[in-house]
């Protein structure tokens, strides 16, 4: 059902202030399902990569479908994976003290946290800030982690800036998608909070950021150990052995827009509210969050491949 409109903590001008494109360096935590698909992995070295970005911790995200038994175990398959990551990597820290171990179970109530070192770890990174610099959360999966902060310590949504891949369109027939669909109470977190919230819809946006394994063969395979590992992670995955297949690497798009936001236009607009029904409801009494509108598919490899070779 529809919530009340929330109470930001935030006057409305600050949030449009903390929606604008932070203008130097970035902080950021990236909070991933690392093994739940082939994107989250070119998403991660972009980050890593890419010089206005500060990464200060990597989170592991749950998530349940065939290739996890559950919320728990795809979790610790994701740290695993941010965990091989790493090792290939030449330049990148190590994962001791630096990926931390995210939620095991989903949301079982609109108040319901969560705990785990991640979402610990998040709250304590923020109330530690400078306060002229708010912590990016780059939330590229079920954002139950990041909804868990905020719930175990509502104060932190001063001090953050949550940058999130999920649902589609406002103006599309329906909210649901992956990273949505595994916990709604988590979504609504997100947008009822009062947090500064930049939303990539993947439908029309993030779903445009697509390549195919003859493009990543040329400029990945044997470049180096930590190329080799995206290409043949990317064409082992089912389908890729079809005539004419491509697959979009949705997480790129969440990455691009906090590293460069013209490869990821945006505006802001009245937070919608997520029905039960996984639709949206528009009121534009409600607070303003910033989305993002298209993606330019080709800068955004372009800029993953320039970053990739800082830390290969």
């Amino acid at each position: 059902m529809p919530v009340p409109t929330p109470t930001p903590s935030l006057s409305e001008s600050t949030l449009v202030d903390r929606l604008e494109h932070p203008n130097g360096p970035v902080r950021m935590v990236l909070d991933t399902d690392a093994y739940n698909e082939i994107d989250d992995q070119f998403a991660v070295v972009y980050a890593l990569g890419a010089p206005s970005l500060e990464v200060e911790a990597l989170y592991a995200a749950p998530f349940d479908n065939d290739r996890s038994s559950g919320p728990a175990d795809g979790m610790r398959k994701s740290a695993a994976e941010l965990e091989r990551l790493l090792e290939r990597a030449s330049n990148a820290p190590s994962a001791d003290g630096f990926v931390f171990e995210g939620s095991e179970s989903y949301l079982s109530g609109p108040g319901d946290p969560v705990e785990s070192p991640a979402a610990r770890d998040l709250v304590d990174r923020a109330r530690e800030h400078d306060a002229s610099l708010p912590l990016y959360v780059v939330a590229i999966g079920c954002p139950v982690t990041v909804a868990s902060a905020l719930l175990l310590e509502p104060s932190i949504r001063e001090e953050i800036v949550v940058v999130w891949l999920g649902g589609h369109p406002h103006g599309w027939h329906t909210a649901a998608e992956f990273n949505l669909s595994q916990d709604l109470h988590a979504a609504r977190v997100l947008f009822d909070s009062g947090v500064p919230l930049v939303q990539v819809p993947c439908k029309n946006v993030a779903e445009h950021v697509k390549t195919t394994v003859p493009e990543l063969s040329a400029r990945l395979e044997g470049h180096s150990p930590l190329g080799t590992y995206l290409f043949e992670t990317f064409a082992d995955y089912g389908g890729a052995d079809r005539p004419w297949w491509g697959k979009e690497v949705w997480d790129l798009a969440a990455v691009a827009w906090v590293a460069d936001p013209s490869l990821v236009p945006s505006h802001l607009t009245a937070s919608p509210v997520l029905t039960d029904d996984q639709t949206w409801s528009r009121d534009p009494a409600r607070h303003p969050i910033r989305v993002a509108r298209d993606a330019d598919r080709d800068g955004i490899f372009r800029a993953f491949h320039d970053t990739l070779t800082e830390i290969a």
